[in-house]
């Protein structure tokens, strides 16, 4: 994975932090309008937003940096292995042969950055999809037309 993509999850999580402080700042300013449970005034209602911004940045910041230093994937002889997560720990095989198709994505965001996420669906069960993301778009599509190549191999290799 690029290490860019640790921005676009720090940018990812600060624009979720500026919405969460802006909706505890609107609470409280409401509250303290409408109730004596809180003081009224907007000082108060900036001081609680700018908390709860500060705490919720704070937090994704730490979570981009760990979730980039768990993330692994390894193109194996016969299934794709992922192995990733900070608080819960997932590791995800992808035998080859239950590929459906292969597909790269680019949100603006990550256009902006220059990165992909490729995206393996699979057969089986419903949102049985696998994504890789923070690739460079060469290696998205390097990555895209190795794993087509070895799971038409294994549908080959599995025919009866």
């Amino acid at each position: 994975m690029a290490s860019i993509v640790r921005l676009q999850w720090i940018i990812r999580s600060t624009v979720g932090a500026v919405v969460l402080g802006a909706i505890v700042a609107g609470i409280t300013l409401a509250l303290g309008v409408a109730t004596d449970v809180v003081p009224a005034g907007r000082s108060t209602a900036v001081t609680a937003g700018g908390g709860a911004f500060l705490l919720s940045a704070i937090y994704g910041v730490l979570k981009a940096v760990l979730l980039y230093r768990s993330w692994e994937y390894v193109v194996r002889a016969d299934s794709l292995y992922l192995r990733r997560g900070v608080f819960t720990h997932v590791r995800t095989v992808v035998p080859y042969v239950r590929v459906q198709h292969i597909d790269t994505t680019r949100s603006p965001l990550e256009r902006l950055l220059g990165l992909s996420t490729l995206v393996v669906y699979t057969a089986g069960s419903r949102g049985a999809d696998v994504t890789i993301p923070g690739l460079t778009p060469e290696r998205a599509s390097t990555l895209q037309t190795r794993l087509e190549r070895l799971a038409i191999e294994s549908e080959e290799a599995d025919a009866v």
